[in-house]
């Protein structure tokens, strides 16, 4: 059955938590709807996780529907969300309806998800007017890692957390029909979750959100350096493939890859025939 804005919303409703995780090509994100995950994410983490920039700021519009048209001929059942990249929305309310329309008559998103609070309720309302369902980001928001200074937590002083919960009331208020909350304390995203109707989605925001959503290559084990403390591994891809090139590598060079299963055969009198005419 296809995942859509009402079954996310009736998952918060009884208490079913909702499952997300990232996709940025279609043979993946096939795997992910086999399984049954509930929503994709086509984030801008591509730009790290994909394409090896240190941030997600240089992702492009093009970046983003080329990746969610990916996602989108991949999995038939999952909820598609695309991040809207940055600069894609900032500048203003038409670009961010512009763009939005782009991510889902060219990338075939069903909602696209944009950063930020009360400075964005104009483009999520004018976007949502435009029968676009808009995904919120609040907390920890990459695409502001020059304002924040780095990757930090945010909503830990008492200010900075009722501006979070104001936030979150006010993008619910201008239609947004979930919210990824990255990055803030635990009880603080179970505060936010309890005092919204729409879903909320968390990454590094404790178990008290209606879902959670991670960066598949982290979740399997395919990144390296520094992972995140909210980042769980459920399976250590990254030590499978590792194993598997390898051994590719080894066979390869001694000759035992292909053996004969791997390769084809043609009747003995052609080759015969073409050995005379080779000499």
């Amino acid at each position: 059955m296809k995942n859509t804005i009402s079954t996310l919303l009736k998952q918060k409703q009884s208490g079913d938590r909702i499952t997300m995780l990232t996709a940025y090509d279609s043979t993946t994100a096939a795997i992910m709807d086999e399984c049954g995950v509930n929503a994709i994410l086509v984030g801008d983490s591509l730009g790290m996780v994909m394409l090896g920039y240190e941030n997600t700021l240089p992702v492009t519009m093009e970046d983003m529907i080329h990746h969610t048209a990916a996602v989108s001929r991949g999995a038939r059942n999952a909820f598609i969300v695309a991040d809207m990249p940055f600069m894609s929305y900032q500048t203003d309310v038409r670009d961010a309806v512009i763009n939005a329309g782009r991510l889902v008559k060219e990338g075939g998103a069903n909602a696209v998800k944009l950063e930020g609070g009360s400075e964005v309720c104009e483009q999520i309302q004018s976007i949502v007017n435009a029968s676009i369902p808009v995904v919120a980001h609040l907390g920890l928001t990459p695409q502001s890692v020059n304002a924040f200074g780095g990757f930090r937590v945010q909503g830990r002083s008492l200010d900075k957390a009722r501006k979070l919960i104001n936030d979150a009331l006010e993008i619910q208020e201008a239609g947004a029909c979930a919210v990824v909350l990255e990055g803030i304390p635990s009880k603080l995203a179970e505060i936010i979750t309890q005092k919204l109707a729409i879903p909320t989605i968390g990454i590094g925001a404790g178990s008290g959100c209606d879902g959670q959503v991670l960066v598949y290559q982290d979740m399997l084990g395919l990144t390296a350096g520094h992972t995140p403390k909210f980042v769980k591994c459920f399976a250590d891809a990254g030590a499978l493939i590792r194993k598997g090139i390898l051994e590719y590598i080894s066979e390869t060079k001694s000759g035992a890859f292909p053996s004969e299963e791997h390769t084809y055969s043609a009747e003995e009198d052609v080759i015969s025939q073409l050995m005379k005419e080779c000499g």
